[in-house]
Order: structure tokens, then sequence, then C-alpha cells
């Protein structure tokens, strides 16, 4: 039985359903499970204008599933891999035992055709290829020779008071958000180690309150993480040239808390030249404290999926750390998929 036979069995009865196809010839996988399969089959209108004899009997098999309009019968598209049944004429001579329809038609072409989109929460993964080979170029040749000079340049010391003074800056922002999110105790821990590192730290250049008698560990916290906390998703991947990886919660997040300080407090932050100096500190810092990551990351195979991936993992355990989910937001860079191209790091193959 041909998949002619039963194509054009289903549109003369006008059925709304089609059963399956049976008799393809060569099996075919196909490695994508979740498409649904459109098969067409080009000699069904020449067959029935022919009026070939078709046999009653339709077997039940196994197979490709044609998807077919209920009203008119034709082949409707239903995703992004498609199969295409195309009839090939019979080589050999056709024997007794053939119906008019196999006589002239012995097997049948599959070509498979697949689009391919972008990643999974990357909807505009090609603006963020070209926005982040744009900043590695600029990273490399601008700020990893100014982070390198300012970690040269400075003693040890200094460099963990402009780190400490920086997070103390911070600080409100994270105690407002432990009130947002009901945590209480941490809330109150945030002021006093505010308080603490203001005064006896020396307006923060020192913590204090990490140490003895007080304990009170630094936290980060933010509006980003807040919203996270509440459930809401990160939205779309983003790589943003000034600020990097992020998503759409993240980057809304972090507009609303640098606003927090020039409106609650004023002046001096108030002034762009202040908040100026403090991002331009703020990304330096960072870029001296992430360097080791990033330098893995621009080692890998792919160092725009590795970027990617670490910073998502990075926030979701960041805000799985608030829910308690887990101890701390460490991530290990061997367990990501982009880094196994790092020696001793590459996973054992799936079998």
């Amino acid at each position: 039985m041909s998949i002619t036979n039963i194509v054009a069995i289903a549109m003369l009865s006008g059925s709304p359903q089609c059963p399956p196809v049976g008799d393809l010839g060569n099996a075919v996988k196909v490695l994508d499970a979740t498409p649904v399969v459109h098969v067409a089959a080009q000699q069904t209108l020449a067959n029935t204008a022919n009026n070939v004899a078709v046999e009653p009997a339709i077997p039940s098999q196994e197979g490709v599933a044609a998807a077919t309009s209920p009203a008119t019968g034709a082949p409707q598209p239903t995703s992004a891999t498609e199969i295409a049944v195309a009839q090939t004429p019979r080589t050999e001579p056709p024997t007794a035992m053939d119906t008019p329809a196999t006589a002239t038609i012995d097997r049948a072409t599959i070509i498979v055709t697949a689009r391919q989109g972008p990643p999974r929460g990357d909807p505009i993964a090609v603006v963020n290829e070209v926005s982040f080979v744009a900043v590695q170029a600029v990273d490399e040749a601008v700020i990893a020779p100014v982070a390198y000079g300012y970690q040269r340049g400075l003693p040890e010391p200094l460099r963990d008071g402009i780190h400490n003074a920086l997070n103390n800056l911070d600080e409100p922002i994270v105690f407002v958000n432990f009130l947002l999110q009901l945590k209480i105790g941490k809330a109150v821990e945030t002021v006093g180690r505010f308080a603490i590192n203001s005064t006896i730290g020396a307006a923060g250049l020192f913590d204090v309150a990490e140490k003895k008698p007080f304990k009170l560990p630094r936290r980060s916290n933010g509006l980003a993480d807040t919203l996270g906390y509440y459930g809401v998703g990160p939205g779309p991947y983003i790589f943003l040239p000034l600020i990097g990886s992020t998503t759409v919660r993240d980057v809304i997040g972090r507009i609303v808390d640098l606003s927090l300080l020039p409106t609650a407090v004023g002046k001096p932050f108030t002034n762009p030249l202040v908040s100026a100096t403090k991002g331009a500190l703020s990304s330096i810092d960072d870029r001296v404290e992430n360097d080791e990551i990033l330098t893995r990351i621009q080692q890998s195979g792919n160092p725009y999926a590795a970027m990617r991936e670490y910073y998502l993992k990075k926030r979701q355990a960041e805000i799985d750390v608030l829910r308690g989910k887990r101890c701390n937001a460490d991530i290990n860079l061997a367990d990501l998929e982009f880094m196994d191209s790092l020696p001793g790091t590459k996973k054992p193959s799936k079998k």
C-alpha cells in the first residue's frame, strides 16, 4: 500500500482525519522529537484525476502522520521542521502483483528541511553576539590594560579600601531590598554593617563589620533580586555595550537601584561627576575581581555562549540563595556546557 493510495482516500472521502501513512520505503529517523511532521505527496492530484483505482483496505502502521486541514484535506505546515515526500518513478518493469498506482510509483524520496531559531532565552542572539564581539575588542584594547594598570599600580590595601567603600555605598540598596523581601533580620544586619563601616571603618574603607566581634557578612541584593525572589522571570538575555551581560529584568532593576542614592540622599550623588567617577571605579574594580573568570570564558570554544550560560546560571544561583535553596552562589565552571574546550574541564561524552 503506497502513500499515494492513502492520501488519495483521504482527499476523496473528505474525512477530517488522515490515517497513519505506511510503506514509506526507507525508514527515516528525525532527531528532533518535538516538531509535528508535514507530509506532502506530489502525485496525489494527478492520480485522482486519472481515476486511479485504490485498494479499500488501509493497513494500520506506525509511521509519519500527515497533517491535513479538516475542511479541505490540504496539507498544512505545522512546525519548523517539514518532511516533503516526493514520488519517484519506478525503474524496473511492473509485475502482475502491481496495482495501477504501484506500477508507476516505486518508493518515496524523503527530503528533510529544518529551520533553526535563536537559542532559548536569547531571541536577539545575532545582535547580542555582534555587541559581544565589539565589547571584547574594546576590553582587549582599553579596559583590560587599564584594569591591569590599576591592579599593578595601586597597593593591594588601597585597592581593597576602594572595593570596600564602593560596597558600602551600595548597602542602602541592599537594606531596602531585604525589607521588600520581608527579611527583617538581614535588613537589620545591613543597617548595622553600614553604620559600623561608615564610622569605625573610615567611610567604608575598612570592612570592620565583617570581622570579630561583629561578624556581619556582606550580602549583595537589588531590585532585580527582589523581582526574581517573587517569581519574576529574567526575560530575554541582552548584552549591552556599557553593562555587559544582563536580562530585561536585571537591567530594569539596576536602573532603579542606581537612582536610589541620588533620590534618597541627594548631594553629592546628584552630581554627574560623582556618579561617573563611582561608575568608572566600579567597572574597573569588577574587571579586576572577575579577571580569572573572564579570561577562562574568552579561552572557551564559544566565548559568547559561555558568557551567556555563566551569567544566567550565576544570577539564578543568587536568587536561589535568597530563597534558601542553596548556601552560596558559587558556579563551577567545569559544569558549564560551553566551557568544555578548556584544559581539564572537558566533560565526558554522553552515551
